[in-house]
């Protein structure tokens, strides 16, 4: 993570933990995804002005600099390292374990296309199993992207060149 946005995201992450709130109950109050939400401490996402007003209502200690840095396009970005993390590297052991699955079923289920990691929302609960054991419920809930054949009577930038 680039310095300027480390320090930024440092600024952010203190005002929640001062703000005694978690992620999910900033969600509840804002109407976002506790993802969504920790993503935009952290500066992975771009915080929208008419969502600014929500969420320094639910965190009154944001300052108007660091709202106004929330609500410039971030750079998206991630440390390699973090897939030393435990967590994050059984997320990602999961991923690749299903993933060939999941592709499978998605392309049985849509066709050939993908799932949007931009027109995306993701959220993390906790529920009671059938054995009374808590359980974590990922979702990922992207829009369905189909890949398209390539018509070049339909690519816009040749017809410009003609």
């Amino acid at each position: 993570m680039e310095e300027g946005k480390t320090i930024t995201a440092n600024r952010l992450l203190a005002v929640k933990r001062k703000s005694g709130k978690s992620y999910s109950q900033i969600a509840e109050e804002t109407g976002l995804t506790n993802v969504y939400v920790a993503q935009l401490l952290r500066r992975q996402a771009q915080l929208k002005p008419d969502t600014a007003l929500v969420l320094r209502a639910a965190l009154p200690d944001l300052t108007d600099d660091l709202l106004q840095e929330m609500m410039r396009p971030p750079m998206r970005s991630y440390d390699p390292s973090l897939i030393q993390e435990p967590t994050i590297y059984r997320l990602n052991e999961a991923v690749m374990h299903f993933g060939e699955s999941i592709k499978e079923i998605i392309n049985e289920e849509f066709g050939d296309g993908i799932m949007s990691a931009i027109d995306f929302f993701c959220s993390v609960d906790k529920i009671k199993g059938v054995d009374g054991k808590d359980r974590v419920v990922l979702t990922f809930d992207g829009k369905y992207l189909p890949h398209s054949e390539q018509k070049s009577e339909h690519m816009v930038s040749r017809q410009r060149l003609q």
